[in-house]
């Protein structure tokens, strides 16, 4: 007799399980990893990405590139996240991690479809990551904190070969020294909401400006701020969180009066208010006010002519920024504006940059802040010298904290590779055939920036095989001159941190890849609920006022 089916879940539901969702599922990333994969290095090409809006994104920065994608599969989002998790902890080698996950699971796709348990290549996996990272540590070479010249060049160097894969490689000495000093700027937690970057198009790339302290765009001003003085020498700086400026009275309040006298009386006395609102500020000595909300016409004469600089709704971070540099403390009332709470700098001026006017606050005393004015042609090109400076600026403060370096252009994944097969070919089972496997996939990376440049990576590989299995162990890809070279030498450099978390990263992704066996997709929730038909109740769950 035949048993009745027994139906489980809602029509429409999609399921798949076993080794062909795996397999499914590892296909997926590797169409992912297609997507950035020609981007890695510093011959990568870019993307130019158009969203639903039609805004145009030109970069080849992987996170920014997987994070623009809308990508639906649930087991390829795993290789995003990763990306994006890289790109806040380390700042650089996000093309690298996704390169990596792809390519242990596709390494592992053929053991996967002969049947050998998920398990055990996680275990192995588990283990040759660790010895990965044992590895790393073991050969990174630390750099002296005492000496600063010597440290100094060193993240000089971190921040070059971070930006050697960007748009501005061209200009990375410029820009490389440039993130150095904007964040040896800063106190010793590093905060980056510290740098300020500011975009004005027009001008050349190298009239960038490193400015010690805050800049920011003029705001929107009302007449008589032409005459204000657009320098100080140490002007004391008002920070205020209050609004000078008259109101009309129809928004704000009802009054009846019987006679002219009593209106008058009223006028009088809000023009009152502001004045002494006004002479307050003037007497506290303060030279530079500041307010987020706005300050009026008449108050923007007062101050002009008592030869005082206001600028009225500056943004919140701006004037935050300018607390930090300036000292002070922004205040909400004006009844106590005394010294300590003003902040102070040595020159404040109105300069203009390109097709904009900007303020600037120099020679901050508790300068813990900079601004990083970027000149630059396109938009998107902007954009994108933005986005490099951030990874640039990640690597250096990675560098200042763990003070452990390797070598980049595929020497530090070559010597793993050389290790973890050697390392392999010791033990017996299963284990061998699968740390082996990992191994090989972490010549993927020297591997792509071959293929991006253009050379031969089966030459250029067999060569760096060779040069590893003799104990070249920096040595790497020479992309300057088709060939390998020792990359140490050459000061292709980055925090071991970079890679260590790379590693851990990618191999947590293809072991979280490879324990989904399952996937049940719940049919869309829009199909199944009876229509709501006009008049008759409410839909599920819809409020009555939605109709």
């Amino acid at each position: 007799m035949m048993s009745t089916p027994v139906i489980l879940l809602k029509e429409g539901t999609d399921t798949s399980q076993g080794v062909p969702q795996l397999v499914s599922n590892i296909n997926a990333c590797q169409v992912v990893a297609e997507a950035v994969r020609t981007t890695l290095g510093p011959r990568g090409m870019d993307k130019l990405v158009v969203d639903n809006r039609g805004k145009a994104t030109i970069s080849n920065d992987g996170a920014t590139i997987l994070k623009l994608l809308d990508v639906v599969h649930p087991a390829a989002k795993t290789l995003v996240d990763i990306a994006r998790s890289q790109d806040a902890e380390v700042g650089d080698g996000t093309t690298s991690v996704t390169l990596l996950a792809a390519e242990f699971l596709k390494q592992l796709k053929p053991y996967v479809e002969e049947g050998l348990h998920p398990q055990t290549i996680i275990r192995a996996f588990r283990i040759a990551t660790q010895l990965a990272v044992k590895k790393i540590k073991e050969i990174a070479v630390t750099i002296k904190k005492d000496d600063k010249q010597e440290q100094r060049r060193l993240l000089e160097k971190c921040a070059a070969t971070a930006l050697n894969s960007k748009l501005i490689a061209g200009q990375k000495d410029f820009f490389s020294k440039m993130v150095v000093d904007a964040v040896m700027m800063l106190d010793d937690l590093l905060p980056l909401k510290m740098i300020g970057v500011k975009k004005v198009q027009g001008g050349a790339l190298e009239e960038s400006q490193l400015v010690a302290g805050v800049a920011f765009k003029k705001t929107f001003s009302y007449a008589g701020f032409e005459m204000q003085p657009k320098r100080y020498m140490n002007p004391k700086i008002a920070l205020l969180n209050i609004e000078l400026e008259l109101k009309a009275e129809k928004d704000n309040a009802e009054v009846r009066v019987n006679s002219m006298e009593d209106y008058q009386a009223i006028v009088d006395a809000e023009w009152n208010i502001l004045y002494d609102k006004l002479e307050k500020i003037h007497k506290s000595g303060a030279k530079v006010v500041l307010s987020k909300l706005p300050i009026g016409d008449v108050a923007t004469q007062y101050f002009a002519y008592r030869n005082l600089f206001c600028a009225a709704r500056v943004v919140e971070e701006n004037l935050k920024r300018t607390m930090m540099a300036c000292g002070g403390s922004i205040q909400t009332s004006v009844g106590s504006l005394t010294d300590d709470v003003l902040g102070q700098c040595e020159l404040f001026e109105e300069v203009q940059v390109g097709g904009e006017r900007y303020n600037f606050f120099k020679g901050c005393p508790k300068a813990k802040t900079c601004t990083i004015i970027l000149r630059g042609g396109a938009e998107q090109f902007m954009e994108e010298t933005d986005r490099s400076l951030h990874d640039a600026i990640m690597i250096v403060r990675r560098a200042i904290k763990n003070d452990s370096i390797v070598a980049g252009g595929g020497a530090i994944e070559m010597e793993l590779s050389k290790y973890l097969r050697d390392y392999s070919r010791t033990i017996p089972g299963k284990q061998q055939l699968l740390i082996g496997a990992y191994a090989k996939a972490l010549e993927i990376i020297p591997r792509q920036l071959c293929d991006n440049a253009g050379f031969d990576a089966t030459n250029i590989l067999n060569k760096l095989r060779a040069k590893h299995a003799q104990g070249g162990m920096w040595y790497g890809v020479d992309v300057n001159n088709e060939d390998i070279a020792d990359n140490f030498q050459a000061c292709v450099w980055e925090p071991s941190i970079v890679r260590i978390n790379a590693l851990t990263a990618a191999s947590e992704a293809a072991c979280l890849i490879l324990s989904v066996d399952e996937t049940i997709k719940n049919p869309r929730s829009s199909v199944d609920g009876p229509p709501a038909a006009a008049g008759r109740g409410r839909g599920r769950g819809r409020p009555a006022h939605a109709h």
